[in-house]
């Protein structure tokens, strides 16, 4: 397998200082365990999702009913990762206001993506508790 994306360096990008839950505009990457090619394919140019990256896009769209304080821009799947921006304090429901008990975190959101993401693609994959 042809590795196309470099190969991580260990080092985290996150400021070590910075509240990762502040209302803002946050851009993040999140890959495929061992960068395996799993959601698609891109052909002339084109990026083909299969059922699994349907999966990941689906679970990406439905994060604002999960996470009332969020507001989803940009976002593509690629065969072994996602892009995506996403606002922390949008309060894309009901006027919502940030608050302890309706506002999260990026760790939090991404890490609620991955396992329902993970969770689905696992059923689809007949195979509980791999990692994805």
């Amino acid at each position: 397998m042809t590795r196309l994306v470099p190969k991580p360096t260990g080092r985290s990008t996150r400021l070590d200082d910075y509240d990762y839950s502040q209302p803002g505009a946050y851009f993040v990457t999140i890959c495929t365990h061992n960068r395996m090619m799993m959601f698609g394919d891109v052909a002339d140019g084109e990026m083909g999702l299969n059922s699994l990256g349907e999966v990941v896009a689906e679970t990406w769209q439905a994060l604002p009913d999960r996470y009332a304080s969020i507001g989803l821009d940009a976002f593509v799947v690629m065969p072994n990762h996602v892009h995506a921006i996403l606002f922390l304090g949008e309060n894309q429901r009901e006027g919502l206001k940030p608050s302890p008990t309706n506002s999260h975190g990026i760790t939090e959101i991404v890490r609620g993506f991955k396992t329902f993401s993970a969770r689905k693609i696992n059923q689809i994959r007949e195979s509980v508790g791999t990692p994805v």
